[in-house]
């Protein structure tokens, strides 16, 4: 039998980058955006030793991660993001190619995001910036593939439209 602990600690490894940029992108600071990270992870950890055989750990730490920044905003009493210039996008370990174009292609997108609904904002993180395929973001928002294509096609008209209003 496989050891539980190392076996998490690989989905840590392959989830922690995609997971902290969606729950950055949601609540624009770094500091709870860590936070909220290591919770996310946490629980995965407490649900995972109880039953190690998740079909798929990635969509189960994208859920708790957004049940989490949706709790963050019900307990602060928030409706609105902080302002995209408030706080600039850090990735954790960026190389400097990868940097440059995040940079230039977070802040367009960043500014626009919190114009769009909350669905609008996962499926265009999770299928652009985390390249999750459409079968995987439709997993995660317990919806059939030809929705979240449907979602995620109305939800590309919106940024379009919203970052040329700006």
């Amino acid at each position: 039998m496989a050891n539980p602990r190392k076996e998490f600690s690989k989905i840590y490894d392959k989830c922690i980058d995609k997971i902290y940029r969606f729950i950055f992108l949601k609540v624009n600071s770094q500091e709870i955006a860590q936070d909220l990270s290591s919770e996310t992870f946490l629980r995965g950890w407490e649900a995972y030793k109880s039953n190690p055989k998740i079909d798929n750990p990635s969509a189960f730490l994208y859920r708790i991660a957004r049940n989490l920044v949706t709790d963050y905003y019900r307990q602060k009493a928030r409706t609105q993001f902080v302002s995209p210039e408030a706080v600039p996008i850090i990735d954790p370990n960026p190389g400097i190619e990868e940097k440059a174009v995040l940079n230039s292609d977070l802040n367009t997108i960043r500014e626009a995001l919190p114009n769009l609904s909350e669905e609008y904002q996962d499926v265009i993180i999770w299928h652009y910036l985390d390249d999750l395929s459409i079968k995987e973001v439709a997993e995660m928002m317990g919806r059939t593939e030809g929705a979240a294509r449907v979602l995620l096609h109305r939800a590309l008209k919106k940024l379009r439209n919203v970052i040329k209003e700006t």
